[in-house]
């Protein structure tokens, strides 16, 4: 059994029945498998839907998913730690492990930090449908990108 930790955009995709959570699904069965959330996706998906005047049927439906995906907090000493790594090796600072050569430090939003963190924590393979975790792959954590614009027939 794998565990998936579902970045934000996908909860977003499950969220609105977009084809690309189809995707996911006939890809990667998710919940066949183990689907986890952080408690920071959490928080970015409910102020996604307040700034996006989400409908109290629209929440509600939002409400549902997210009691279906098991939480997880970011209160942990390890992931504390690694989210502390991981900014450190972005920054293009880590002693331990350098960036590959060529490749240029870079500043990662706070939450995707916490998100990675939690996911290489896991040992969980992230689902993210942005590109701001690609530098991590298979240095911390396996990432697996998923274009907004896949369709379930696309499998």
């Amino acid at each position: 059994m794998r565990k998936f930790l579902l970045d934000t955009g996908i909860v977003l995709g499950y969220a609105r029945s977009a084809g690309y959570a189809e995707y996911v699904e006939k890809k990667f069965d998710i919940f066949a498998n183990t689907p986890l959330v952080s408690v920071v996706s959490k928080g970015e998906i409910y102020s996604l839907a307040l700034q996006r005047n989400w409908g109290t049927n629209k929440l509600k439906l939002l409400d549902e998913l997210l009691r279906t995906l098991p939480v997880v907090d970011i209160n942990h000493d390890q992931i504390i730690r690694r989210y502390a790594e991981i900014d450190t090796y972005s920054l293009g600072r880590s002693s331990v492990k350098p960036l590959p050569q060529g490749q240029t430090a870079r500043q990662m939003g706070k939450n995707d930090l916490w998100i990675a963190a939690t996911a290489s924590v896991l040992r969980g393979t992230l689902l993210t449908t942005d590109h701001d975790f690609d530098h991590l792959d298979k240095v911390f954590v396996d990432v697996v990108y998923i274009d907004p614009q896949l369709k379930g027939s696309d499998v």
